[in-house]
């Protein structure tokens, strides 16, 4: 194990109420000036550790994560790659260079369904190791339609390996205050932080906005020099609007495809897109913490705006100086 590791990333999957993560589509880590990707630079090869869970065995997580491995690795514009090396006793979470999947009894996080912990290579962003627990407060099903009152747990399997990639949560989904947390009206990516009530299956199917990041992340031959970006500026009486979500809609598919302002000035980077049509709205962090997003304060006292015009992303390029101006509420 190389002596420059370093603990990097603790991201959760929430049942109603998301709990804080890094920020952005991609994890990263500074070295020096630069902003590394946090990625895996060789296939991942992973174990399962034999305890049984809350409802399924071991044998049943290690069929669930295989086929969330498999959804990752079709998506056609990326290149990732797994291998399941066999059960272990060790559990997830253990720093000893393995890469596992278990269950946890965490009954004090009442709402976190899964725990993604990352350790990498704090020179270049390789992760060298990375541990999914799944909580065994919930009752779990690996049933083919789902079960009413149990949480799918190849969905859940399929957010948490989009951590393990190195993807942070995507802000494409609509909720509702519902009691103490929130409750999901429409999911628009697999990687929104909060997830599907109990039962449903439909967060077993990744959406444009997941296949965006993995494909950038990981770009499969020469996707990243045909795929198109847009980018420029949010602002609010004249200044940046740091944590801003867009979103892009393609007027030919319907696909979404998202993206922040990451600095002070109000800059954005939509990448991964590809070429054709745009309409792009800039919107608040408000349908889940925002804290589940970015570590720190974040503005959210503005509406919806959308771009003035339509934008035609060209291939290969990027269609810069789409900037939106928002107004307070």
């Amino acid at each position: 194990m190389r002596c420059a590791a370093a603990w990097l990333i603790m991201a959760m999957l929430t049942l109603g109420a998301p709990a804080p993560s890094f920020a952005y589509l991609k994890f990263g880590v500074r070295v020096g000036s630069t902003l590394m990707n946090v990625k895996w630079n060789r296939p991942v090869a992973y174990f399962i550790n034999d305890q049984p869970g809350n409802g399924v065995g071991a044998t049943e997580l290690r069929e669930a994560v295989s086929r969330a491995f498999s959804t990752w690795q079709e998506v056609p514009t990326a290149n990732v790659q797994s291998q399941f090396l066999g059960f272990t006793q060790a559990q997830a979470g253990d720093v000893d260079g393995r890469t596992t999947f278990g269950f946890l009894d965490r009954p004090e996080l009442d709402r976190v369904l899964g725990v993604t912990s990352i350790m990498l290579d704090a020179t270049s962003g390789e992760i060298i190791e990375a541990d999914v627990f799944f909580n065994n407060r919930f009752t779990w099903s690996t049933a083919a339609a789902g079960e009413p009152g149990r949480v799918d747990l190849q969905s859940v399997a399929l957010h948490e390996i989009g951590h393990l990639y190195g993807l942070g949560h995507s802000g494409i989904g609509e909720t509702e205050i519902a009691g103490a947390g929130r409750r999901v009206l429409g999911s628009g990516a697999v990687m929104f932080p909060i997830a599907l009530t109990a039962g449903a299956t439909a967060d077993r199917t990744l959406e444009p906005d997941d296949r965006a990041g993995i494909s950038d992340l990981y770009p499969r031959g020469a996707f990243d020099e045909s795929a198109s970006s847009i980018s420029g500026r949010v602002t609010k009486n004249g200044a940046g609007v740091f944590g801003a979500h867009l979103a892009a809609f393609n007027l030919e598919t319907g696909a979404i495809i998202g993206g922040f302002t990451l600095n002070a000035q109000g800059d954005y980077v939509i990448g991964a897109l590809p070429p054709g049509p745009y309409l792009v709205r800039a919107e608040p962090l408000d349908d889940a913490d925002p804290d589940s997003f970015f570590p720190n304060i974040v503005d959210v006292d503005y509406g919806v705006t959308y771009s003035p015009k339509v934008v035609i992303a060209p291939a290969g390029g990027n269609a810069a100086n789409v900037n939106i101006q928002v107004r307070p509420k």
